[in-house]
């Protein structure tokens, strides 16, 4: 018996260092293709939907952590994302701040935004948190149209191009914008996973499955909801300030509308909330039907996305109600039993 032990525990064990070892190989694989993915590409075009592809991995990753891991449904995210963009962008219209520093300042005020928000609707359960949002968003675009010699209205604010300027975060080519916002993306991930594995993940979770029951053993169920909801703010603060440079023009429609609001969180939806993988996966997707339909259709079927939007929730929904994700990670586990069959291991 003990001997059987032995040679299970030594089987397991050779067989955890391979899984890891072909997890190590597909990731180094990953990153490799990642890094060299734009000079791949035939035009500047196709790298501009994948630097979209990256700022929307930021945007549904910091959603995810409140509306994935909080279980509180955000359709209002457009606020943050909005506050991000315009207080940068007056900062270095008005006052030449370098962007570096107004990434900070943008997510700063986001996060700010947020705790009134947080206070008032965590201590009560329901829609309540959903209909504040929303009404915050809405509020923020009206106050934008209203406060034009500030805001300059309905036409919105641009970032005067000022040619090769690192030190502005200007770029005559988009290769050092992809980079970046590689980086953001991979970021927000990382700050994701950070979180989940913390005390405050596990709060979400027990939160998530029974709020009662978390209250009832100490868990100060509104205090991690509000912790959970100042750093999606802020993440997706940075986010809008680092969209509005790579654009360099903001509008209230586009910053505090109810349709970027609903792409953000669709993209979590999509890819599988309450994961880390969930919104790179679903901002893959997203971006790639909703540009293929733009080249497609350019001009033909005006608001044709918002179409393709639903159809992707409804399909989404009615065949995989936690997102794509599973069925990848289904695949990726077939795949690691084949690898091991392969190379004479037990799968």
């Amino acid at each position: 018996m003990a001997e059987s032990a032995a040679t299970g525990q030594s089987d397991l064990a050779v067989r955890g260092k391979r899984v890891r070892g072909l997890e190590r190989a597909i990731a180094t694989v990953a990153i490799l293709f990642v890094l060299i993915l734009p000079w791949l590409l035939p035009n500047p075009f196709y790298v501009h939907i994948v630097i979209m592809m990256a700022i929307f991995v930021a945007l549904g990753g910091a959603w995810n952590i409140i509306g994935g891991y909080g279980g509180q449904l955000s359709l209002g995210h457009a606020a943050f994302f909005g506050t991000g963009a315009y207080v940068s962008t007056l900062l270095v219209n008005a006052y030449n701040i370098s962007p570096w520093i107004t990434l900070w300042i943008g997510g700063v005020a986001a996060l700010l935004l947020s705790l009134p928000i947080g206070v008032i609707c965590f201590r009560l359960q329901g829609p309540y948190f959903t209909i504040a949002t929303i009404g915050l968003a809405e509020a923020l675009r009206l106050l934008v149209l209203h406060y034009r010699e500030i805001t300059n209205g309905a036409q919105g604010l641009t970032v005067p191009f000022k040619g090769n300027a690192p030190l502005l975060l200007q770029f005559d080519s988009k290769m050092p914008y992809y980079y970046i916002a590689v980086v953001l993306a991979a970021a927000v991930l990382l700050i994701t996973r950070r979180m989940e594995r913390s005390r405050l993940g596990h709060y979400l979770v027990a939160i998530g499955q029974n709020q009662d029951a978390a209250e009832a053993v100490g868990i100060n169920s509104a205090k991690a909801k509000g912790q959970a909801l100042a750093l999606s703010a802020f993440l997706t603060g940075v986010a809008g300030v680092y969209y509005a440079q790579y654009t360099y023009v903001i509008h209230p429609d586009g910053a505090f509308g109810l349709g970027m609001s609903i792409q953000i969180a669709l993209v979590a939806i999509v890819g599988g909330v309450g994961t880390i993988l969930g919104p790179a996966l679903g901002a893959i997707i997203m971006e790639l039907f909703v540009q293929s339909t733009q080249i497609l259709f350019a001009g033909q079927y005006p608001g044709l996305e918002l179409m393709v939007y639903g159809g992707l929730l409804v399909t989404v929904i009615l065949w995989r109600p936690r997102g794509v994700l599973p069925w990848f990670e289904s695949w990726y586990r077939r795949l690691v039993g084949r690898a091991e069959r392969v190379s004479g291991g037990t799968p």
